[in-house]
C-alpha cells in the first residue's frame, strides 16, 4: 500500500462502515475528490472531534487534490478539535494577508500562506503562491517552505506537490535528540 493510500485507509477509520467503504471505493476508482467531500462533509454533519495532527493530515491530502483551502477547508473548520498535544495544529487563517516571500528569504514574487505550526518548536509550514494576473493566489503553491516561529527566515523549501513531505519534517523537526535543531537555511 502507497503511503498516500495508508493515510486514505487510516482517514477511512473516521467515518462509520458504511460511509467508510464508500470513501475507500472512491479511492479506488480515481475519485480522490468526491471521497474528500464525503469525509469532510461526514465529520463536520456528525461534529466528530478529530485531533489536530489529524486536521492538518486531511488538509494536506485535500491540498493535493486541489480541494485545499476551497472548498473544503471552511467545512473541516467546523469539526470540534480535541486539544490534546498534536505535534501540529493546522493555523491557516483567510482573513489574514499572505506574507511577502522576500521577508524569509525567498523571490519576490512568492506570497506565504502560514499554514500548519508545530506545537513544539513553533516552526511553520507555509505555501508559496504568486499572484495570478487577475488578483488571487495560484491554486496550487510553487513551494512548500518551513519558516522559523517568527516567520522571517525559511528553514526549508519542498517543491509543488510535496506537502506530504513538508508536513513530516515539520512534524519531525522537534523529534531530533536535543529538539530542533538548527536547520540550514536554503533562500533563493
Amino acid at each position: 500500500m502507497t503511503g498516500e493510500a495508508a493515510v486514505w485507509h487510516r482517514l477511512a477509520a473516521l467515518l462509520p462502515p458504511e460511509e467508510a467503504r464508500e470513501f475507500e471505493d472512491f479511492w479506488s476508482i480515481g475519485e480522490q475528490e468526491a471521497g474528500l467531500e464525503l469525509l469532510v462533509s461526514s465529520l463536520s454533519r456528525r461534529q466528530v472531534v478529530i485531533d489536530e495532527t489529524t486536521r492538518a493530515e486531511i488538509a494536506v491530502v485535500c491540498e493535493a487534490w486541489g480541494m485545499w483551502p476551497r472548498p473544503l477547508g471552511p467545512v473541516l473548520a467546523q469539526c470540534p478539535g480535541e486539544g490534546s498535544g498534536s505535534a501540529v495544529r493546522l493555523i491557516e487563517d483567510a482573513t489574514r494577508a499572505p506574507l511577502p516571500g522576500a521577508a524569509a528569504g525567498l523571490r519576490d514574487q512568492l506570497l506565504l500562506v502560514p499554514w500548519i505550526r508545530c506545537t513544539g518548536c513553533g516552526r511553520v509550514l507555509a505555501r508559496a503562491h504568486i499572484r495570478e494576473p487577475w488578483g488571487d493566489l495560484s491554486c496550487a503553491p510553487e513551494e512548500y517552505v518551513i519558516l522559523n516561529a517568527a516567520l522571517s527566515d525559511t528553514l526549508r523549501l519542498f517543491g509543488p506537490g510535496n506537502g506530504w513531505d513538508a508536513l513530516t519534517a515539520l512534524r519531525t523537526c522537534c523529534e531530533r535528540p536535543g529538539g530542533p535543531s538548527p536547520a540550514p537555511s536554503h533562500k533563493g
